[in-house]
């Protein structure tokens, strides 16, 4: 291959139309997720604080919300509950009538093309905030699994599409596989959180879903941020259980792990861009610092060039609004 001047990258650069024509990685709404928080009550709809633009709903709002999703073009989103009693058991998550299973009943109602997900993890219905059963101060693994499965089945029985179990306990994969299986839900999908990290970016989401721990933290069941080799182990772990789609969260700061677990596995995969990752944005957007719409399409970007076939993202609806309108401007 000659070199310079006869090579000449830059001429694949020269405006936006040769660049579209090569470029290597393509995002579009089809791949977004947008996650919805719901609440009880009427008429209820709730600012997040931490979270510019993401609310609280209760389910009567629901219907509008969700045919503004799908009028986006957006496939699916991801539920989280916010229950009216809590407990030690987190008995308001698998509940028939619970929140949650309301909410999957009346998106589906209302828009039954729109994909549901759920997500399946006790924090936040539990009086102590922890992702599962405590026992002398420690959360007790194998006990959370039954819970777990309950309220995956609960879900499916309301007419989720796919569970999405969120907690990190060892073997939760399989037993809400078997679960589902033996009610007759054979065909629902699991999406694993296979490589979910103890990440100090999930603030703003624990306001939103108001499921901070009481006491300690995760860490002795969430990932240790440092560790990649882990996650390899726990994603081979969660598809030989069952999973048909696994996830890495976060994504942003986690973008090695994702092409890690992609050159590992020929597998569905699934990134979360979390509530930290989007409120930072938001925040210096608000100042003026960035360029909102740019920095967003370069995050989300630089997410699936790693490797993600699906991305959870809380700007899955601005992200749509620019990419259906064709608005999407190059940066400088």
């Amino acid at each position: 291959m000659t070199g310079f001047p006869q090579l000449r990258l830059r001429r694949l650069r020269y405006n936006e139309t040769l660049r579209q024509m090569v470029r290597e990685t393509s995002l579009s709404v089809s791949d977004l997720v947008f996650p919805l928080f719901v609440i009880y009550g009427r008429g209820v709809k709730n600012e997040v604080g931490s979270m510019p633009g993401i609310f609280q709903y209760s389910v009567d709002l629901l219907p509008q919300e969700a045919e503004d999703i799908a009028a986006l073009g957006i496939p699916a989103v991801i539920l989280f509950g916010i229950p009216e009693d809590k407990d030690e058991l987190g008995t308001s998550g698998y509940q028939p009538d619970g929140v949650v299973q309301q909410a999957i009943r009346t998106i589906k109602k209302t828009v039954p093309d729109l994909l549901v997900i759920t997500d399946v993890c006790l924090c936040e219905y539990t009086s102590h905030g922890h992702c599962g059963v405590v026992e002398n101060g420690e959360v007790d693994n194998d006990r959370t699994l039954e819970l777990l499965a309950r309220m995956a089945v609960s879900h499916a029985e309301a007419g989720a599409d796919i569970v999405a179990p969120s907690d990190m306990m060892d073997g939760r994969v399989r037993r809400i596989r078997q679960a589902l299986d033996e009610s007759g839900f054979e065909r629902v999908p699991i999406l694993s959180y296979a490589a979910k990290y103890a990440s100090a970016f999930y603030g703003p989401f624990r306001e939103a879903a108001e499921s901070a721990p009481q006491f300690g933290d995760r860490r002795s069941y969430q990932m240790d941020p440092p560790n990649v080799r882990e996650a390899i182990r726990e994603v081979e772990q969660d598809i030989a259980e069952g999973a048909d789609i696994v996830m890495v969260k976060p994504a942003l700061a986690y973008l090695d792990v994702i092409r890690r677990v992609r050159d590992t596995f020929d597998h569905p995969m699934a990134a979360y861009n979390v509530s930290g990752e989007y409120s930072l944005v938001r925040a210096a957007a608000a100042q003026g610092w960035v360029d909102e719409q740019l920095i967003t399409l370069e995050i989300l970007t630089a997410i699936k060039r790693a490797g993600a076939d699906i991305i959870i993202t809380y700007h899955a609806k601005n992200v749509a609004r620019w990419l259906l309108t064709g608005n999407e401007r190059d940066g400088r």
